[in-house]
């Protein structure tokens, strides 16, 4: 049974057609990590806000363990959720030392109560020995851990966290996102981060939802929304990759600049397609025929990424090991290793 459930939602400013949000699905089983993910604008942090309980709901519900939380009649307070928040910002109290900080929600227990629950959560975060320390005398990674030290010392039912590593540097925000994963796992915490950052989010969710114009377009696992997308949007959106003109001759031939491929046991519609390659599915091959001008190209350590140009003047991306090092402006020989095509009707 889902322990958080969004029926039919939808949320916006005035009248309908300034909905932000429309007719958005989603469930959440007890104890599972999702994350929104989608470009700016697209709607992801209003849904978080109104599960929070900061936005009201036009239309649909939201519920929490059964409970109404939302619908277009009603909205039950913030305060009233039992939901924790952080913050991209990590809102934190720059008067007040880490362990105030982390305490600062607990003021109706006892004296006692609030140590033993402050250094269990120090603990856990691993800043037992900086509970001392103010805010502006930690590293942004650090400061994050006590933002969320504190949300989860109140024992939220639900976690919700707005863009939390943004402020952090490329390599600290997807150590980060491991590391919170890995408490909230450890603690049973239900969770929901919104992002825009793909990486981040394969990092840190079990199911993850991609949302563009205040719409989910799809609902699922990081393979998945790599592997099987449910639409060109989510194609195009997450893992790096380029459409290429392909045509399903028949339901197992799959025909494109690269040639014919045949894929037994598929059910394919029959005509034009677009053919999502990945940057792993062009391989270097010098027995091929085919070949790409490089146009650009990209190191990155063991691999480096290029951007070749085929004779229709179509471009694609290939990840090649980094020891076969070729200039801008050479002709290469290539080949497909596509060995499950992802592929979309044609635009007409």
């Amino acid at each position: 049974m889902s322990f958080l459930q969004l029926q039919d939602i939808a949320c916006g400013y005035g009248d309908s057609s300034q909905y932000i949000v429309k007719q958005l699905n989603l469930a959440l089983a007890e104890g599972g990590i999702a994350c929104l993910l989608g470009p700016s604008g697209c709607g992801k942090t209003t849904v978080l806000r109104a599960i929070a309980g900061f936005h009201g709901i036009d239309q649909g519900d939201i519920r929490l363990g059964g409970r109404v939380l939302s619908n277009a009649q009603y909205t039950e307070p913030p305060e009233r959720r039992q939901i924790g928040l952080v913050f991209q910002d990590y809102a934190l109290f720059p008067h007040l030392t880490v362990v105030q900080n982390i305490a600062f929600g607990l003021y109706k227990q006892a004296t006692a109560e609030q140590a033993a629950v402050c250094e269990q959560m120090l603990a856990l975060v691993q800043l037992s020995d900086m509970a001392g320390r103010y805010p502006h005398e930690l590293s942004g990674g650090q400061q994050q851990r006590v933002a969320l030290a504190r949300a989860l010392a109140a024992r939220p039912r639900l976690l919700l966290l707005d863009e939390p590593f943004s402020n952090l540097d490329v390599e600290l925000r997807r150590a980060l996102a491991l590391e919170v994963r890995n408490i909230l796992k450890q603690q049973q915490i239900t969770a929901i981060m919104v992002t825009h950052d793909q990486e981040e989010a394969f990092a840190f969710a079990d199911h993850i939802g991609v949302m563009q114009g205040g719409q989910l377009h799809q609902w699922d696992t990081p393979y998945n929304l790599y592997h099987k997308p449910a639409n060109p949007f989510v194609a195009n959106f997450v893992g790096q990759g380029v459409f290429l003109a392909g045509t399903w001759q028949n339901q197992d031939t799959l025909c494109t600049e690269f040639g014919q491929t045949q894929y037994s046991g598929r059910q394919e519609s029959i005509g034009a397609v677009q053919v999502l390659l990945r940057p792993d599915d062009v391989i270097h091959d010098p027995t091929s025929s085919l070949s790409g001008q490089v146009v650009a190209k990209v190191f990155a350590g063991t691999t480096t990424l290029y951007t070749l140009e085929l004779q229709s003047q179509a471009r694609v991306l290939a990840s090649l090991p980094s020891h076969l090092d070729f200039n801008v402006a050479e002709t290469i020989p290539i080949s497909l290793n596509l060995e499950h095509p992802i592929s979309f009707a044609a635009q007409p």
